[in-house]
């Protein structure tokens, strides 16, 4: 091996190992945070009943019940999750490189399409050759494209926040403190997070009407999605998430 090999090697696992901390998942998934919370007030027309993802939702009802101003709260855990990210850290003083995130973003969209083109010929194998993404495009009446662009990026940061880092991290900590083997916690807590994630989608007023083939995809791409979090970090795994709604509200990926 060549010396530029090595430094080549060195340079790639540097990008691995810093791309998947907190604070370059804090850092790359705040574009994310901003553009859904611009977004969606932009489509939601004034007087009109307010649109947004259901995980966006449930964080915003929690800081209403304790009698917080949820935008001001909202705004305020952010700068704090932030500032936890990198204090945590702060000694390993990550090198902030700008093609390090156009790196992670070109991953995301690589994952994105390869994860939902695996996921849908798994289940068009067990549904007997169904073609399964257009039935994942589908989007409410009266929803159009600019909002089913808002929600989707919403749903990456937010479900992914919701269902990634509280539920499955948080489910696989209290069955670790309970003599659960760490593997075994990890894979138990990303089954039922993926089962959870896949039926809160048919909850609600804009919930989709329940079918076995869509909630099948939405399971595997769920387990999908806790796979990249836990080998690629939250910063991707948002960013997968995001792009993949995106692909399939364009039709990119029908």
């Amino acid at each position: 091996m060549s010396i530029g090999d090595t430094l080549n090697d060195t340079r790639l696992a540097a990008y691995v190992k810093a791309t998947r901390s907190r604070t370059y998942s804090f850092l790359a998934a705040l574009p994310l945070f901003v553009a859904y919370e611009v977004l969606i007030r932009v489509v939601n027309e004034p007087g009109a009943g307010a649109v947004r993802v259901g995980a966006d939702v449930w964080i915003k009802q929690a800081l209403a019940w304790v009698g917080a101003d949820r935008m001001f709260w909202v705004g305020l855990v952010v700068l704090a999750v932030g500032a936890l990210a990198v204090w945590t850290e702060r000694r390993r003083r990550w090198p902030m490189r700008p093609a390090w995130f156009v790196g992670m973003l070109a991953e995301s969209v690589v994952y994105a399409v390869v994860v939902a083109l695996l996921v849908s010929n798994l289940v068009a194998g067990i549904f007997h050759g169904l073609h399964v993404l257009p039935a994942m495009a589908s989007a409410p009446d009266g929803f159009g494209v600019p909002t089913m662009l808002a929600l989707s990026l919403g749903a990456g940061l937010y479900e992914e926040l919701v269902f990634r880092v509280l539920l499955v991290t948080g489910m696989a900590w209290v069955l670790e403190r309970t003599g659960v083997r760490h593997g075994k916690a990890y894979l138990v807590a990303a089954l039922v997070g993926a089962l959870l994630f896949s039926a809160v989608h048919y909850i609600g007023v804009y919930g989709d009407p329940f079918t076995w083939v869509s909630f099948t995809f939405r399971f595997l791409f769920g387990l999908a999605l806790n796979g990249l979090y836990l080998a690629r970090g939250f910063g991707i795994a948002a960013w997968t998430h995001a792009l993949y709604d995106v692909f399939v509200v364009t039709g990119a990926l029908g």
